[in-house]
């Protein structure tokens, strides 16, 4: 199906479609990425025209082919330890904050969000139990989340490619990855303690069960939102943190051109955002 066969009147409706469904905004450089996903869907549904496959998108009740569509035009590229100050954060400055003022004896609860191929969540899981002293003395609770359900079937697998985890220290590769051919497979202990679940940031729905949680990690995802979905997005970990409670974003990204929700927190390691502890 030639990219002429979808106008710039298509390639515009099926944009705002995809933005109010997922948050996330095209610009018309991506014109070609985007054309390219849709034509693949087109051809695999049967589908004769674009606008027969967007009928059928719009109205689908079970929003299989929506899912298939966003699993297609998500982009998960990321490795071990990436942006690693953020994790020496985490346990010399974020958790001691937290533990300090901690006293129902419940969990500490990190958010993940999104969860790519899992690489983030599971580097979170070995910085504590690799760096930090007070991992005996707590339970952690590790949920990721992320709106492709396809990255998510990777990330519960565990499989990772030389290139994934090449900025692992030797020992750590060591200790909790097993080669298998020309790939390294994570152990089954970190395997069964992260949780992962699909959750679209853009729905109420699938957000307000996640409340509680101490840290959020939410790296290199607000850069695809525009201002509208990025200020709804800061409401919704907002909602979903303690009193108290820290959200980390990517180095590129500041919650202060987003949201006057959160106090700006400069720690040794990295900025990082803080929920008031007066909140309620």
């Amino acid at each position: 199906m030639p990219a002429s066969s979808i106008s710039e009147l298509d390639f515009e409706k099926f944009r705002e479609f995809f933005y109010r469904k997922t948050g996330i905004q095209f610009e018309p450089s991506k014109r070609y990425f985007v054309d390219k996903r849709l034509e693949e869907r087109i051809e695999l549904t049967g589908s004769e025209t674009f606008r027969s496959y967007f009928t059928m998108l719009r109205f689908e009740a079970s929003g299989e082919e929506l899912q298939h569509l966003t699993n297609l035009m998500t982009v998960n590229e990321t490795y071990f330890f990436r942006e690693e100050y953020q994790f020496q954060c985490l346990v010399n400055s974020l958790l001691p904050d937290i533990v300090q003022r901690k006293k129902d004896g419940n969990p500490i609860r990190i958010w993940a969000i999104p969860s790519s191929s899992g690489e983030e969540p599971y580097s979170i899981a070995i910085y504590l139990l690799e760096y930090w002293a007070g991992i005996n003395n707590w339970d952690i609770e590790i949920i990721s989340s992320d709106i492709d359900t396809q990255i998510l079937g990777q990330a519960r697998k565990g499989r990772y490619s030389a290139r994934s985890v090449q900025h692992l220290p030797e020992n750590v590769l060591r200790k909790y990855f097993t080669r298998v051919a020309d790939e390294y497979q994570i152990c089954e202990d970190l395997r069964e303690a992260v949780e992962f679940t699909r959750v679209n940031l853009a729905e109420p729905a699938d957000t307000r069960p996640y409340r509680n949680f101490d840290v959020i990690f939410c790296r290199n995802l607000l850069i695809y939102f525009d201002d509208v979905s990025r200020k709804a997005a800061a409401e919704t970990f907002y909602d979903a943190l303690k009193p108290g409670g820290f959200i980390c974003l990517g180095h590129s990204e500041s919650m202060s051109r987003i949201s006057s929700l959160y106090k700006v927190r400069k720690f040794p390691e990295a900025i990082v955002y803080q929920k008031p502890l007066e909140a309620r």
